[in-house]
């Protein structure tokens, strides 16, 4: 076997390796319980998310104020500060200075049960 073959044949299992290990971020489905995608859908739009995001999926919602949600489920981070879970995603809809004080990110006196709903929506832009 020529020394680049073997080179490549030694190679291929890592390599794979590597990009397996890219796609298992956004292969992984995060769920909210009691959270409904479509009701967050539309809590989105009322709420005026859109004026500062963009929102896809949610007309109207082309905002470029605020960092665009698409692939949102793909992300580690929320705001940067805190790790992008169902629990944190609620805390962060409903009391955005509770994660990153001082932010921009306005607090709308979104409930707890409309901000379970606004995070699985959120969870099924992958």
């Amino acid at each position: 076997m020529k020394p680049r073959a073997r080179l490549a044949s030694a190679l291929f299992p890592l390599a794979a390796l590597l990009v397996a290990g890219c796609h298992t971020r956004s292969e992984e489905v995060r769920a909210v319980p009691g959270g409904s995608p479509a009701a967050g859908k539309l809590a989105i739009r009322e709420f005026g998310c859109g004026a500062c995001h963009t929102v896809p999926g949610v007309r109207g919602a082309d905002g470029l104020v605020g960092p665009p949600l698409t692939h949102f489920a793909r992300r580690s981070f929320i705001a940067g500060e805190a790790s992008n879970t169902a629990d944190n995603l609620i805390k962060w809809i409903q009391a955005p200075e509770s994660i990153e004080p001082g932010t921009a990110m306005p607090n709308l006196g979104v409930t707890e049960g409309m901000a379970r709903d606004m995070a699985a929506y959120l969870y099924t832009l992958r």
